[in-house]
């Protein structure tokens, strides 16, 4: 059977405000104010309000939120920076290409994030920054986190890529560490037309220092190069169309939630399924369902017969990655997100899923790991 189901459907998406992004698109094209135009401006003021934080900059992409960040940071040679192998190689690379060292820490078996009981252990002098993962939309134990930080004085990075419109104890993502790095590939809860990123942050003068890097270095005007800097700069269509956007995240966000709900409910139960659960005080904002499973291949080819689409999120741990190998990480260092990658699937979720899909996905999930 062809696939009926996807993972997401940004088609459906774009119907429900098409109005709205026509609008917004046509609104850049008339001015053709295509380059820092005034969407940007006010997209990082709206962002930022959301997200609770002071301040915000726009950058080409998720990656260069971090490459700046960390360089913001003054991290570069002879530095450590400790983050987890549970993630997005984009999590790894900012940090060599900033010429430090990955220091890997396991993640909890419950949320699948940093497990802050193994943090204190993974820090050295060397250690320059902290960047817990907010993986599959849940937040990461950040009180903890930021309590272990602040005893070294190591500032927290939030690799927020996932994260938009998470929670913890009412505070979202973004304003829950030092700095916060968002993604809004399109497939994100908040996602552009294209590539599109941020950094976020209560400390105005590290997010001047972004865009300085961000925007080739530059001073008072464009051709004052204060420093060595690059072009990293948020597109002023996906600007705009993330303005459209951002008004109906977090009904979206309640939208993911309702469907969450309903898997787990549907699912509970089912033998040698393990479905996602939240920690204390925590709201996800549901980017991804993931179950876990030892029949995890097999479920997904039962799935597949049935015309659903699904996802691993991720298949090898980056510590394991060929590209990360200068970090020395080996098999056995890391079980828990070792095991994790054997066995996780992530079944379909969008706000436009309709409930009896819903229905008919954990009833073909459940018929299969019952058989």
């Amino acid at each position: 059977m062809s696939t009926q189901t996807p993972m997401v459907d940004l088609k459906a998406q774009y119907l429900r405000i098409k109005n709205d992004i026509d609008a917004a698109m046509a609104r850049v094209i008339d001015t053709t104010a295509f380059i820092k135009g005034p969407d940007c401006t006010a997209f990082e003021k709206e962002f930022a309000a959301f997200c609770g934080a002071e301040a915000c900059v726009g950058v080409a992409n998720g990656t260069d939120a971090l490459i700046y960040a960390l360089r913001a940071y003054g991290v570069g040679p002879g530095d450590e920076v400790v983050t987890v192998a549970n993630t997005f190689i984009a999590t790894g690379e900012a940090i060599f290409l900033n010429g430090a060292k990955p220091v890997f820490v396991d993640v909890d078996d419950v949320t699948y994030t940093l497990d802050p009981n193994k943090l204190e252990a993974a820090i050295t002098k060397k250690t320059k920054v902290i960047i817990p993962v907010h993986l599959y939309g849940h937040p990461c134990a950040m009180e903890a986190i930021n309590r272990i930080a602040a005893a070294h004085g190591i500032p927290v990075l939030e690799d927020s890529a996932q994260g938009h419109a998470a929670t913890l104890n009412g505070k979202r993502a973004g304003a829950l560490g030092h700095a916060a790095c968002f993604s809004f590939y399109p497939g994100k809860n908040l996602g552009a037309y294209g590539d599109a990123g941020a950094v976020v942050s209560n400390d105005k003068e590290f997010i001047a220092k972004v865009r300085q890097i961000a925007n080739h270095g530059g001073g008072t005007n464009k051709y004052d190069n204060v420093i060595v800097g690059t072009n990293s700069r948020l597109d002023t269509l996906q600007a705009a169309i993330l303005r459209a956007k951002l008004p109906h995240l977090q009904q979206w966000t309640d939208e993911r939630r309702e469907r969450a709900a309903l898997y787990s409910k549907l699912l509970d139960g089912v033998p040698g399924l393990i479905t996602p659960k939240e920690g204390p005080g925590a709201k996800s904002a549901w980017h991804l369902y993931t179950v876990r499973t030892p029949k995890r291949d097999s479920l997904i080819e039962e799935l597949k017969k049935h015309g659903i689409s699904t996802a691993v999120h991720y298949p090898r741990p980056i510590h394991l990655q060929p590209a990360m190998a200068p970090a020395g990480g080996k098999v056995g260092d890391l079980p828990v997100s070792e095991g994790l990658s054997k066995e996780v699937v992530c079944l379909p979720l969008y706000p436009e899923l309709p409930l009896e899909e819903v229905e008919r996905i954990a009833g073909v999930v459940r018929a299969f790991l019952k058989a």
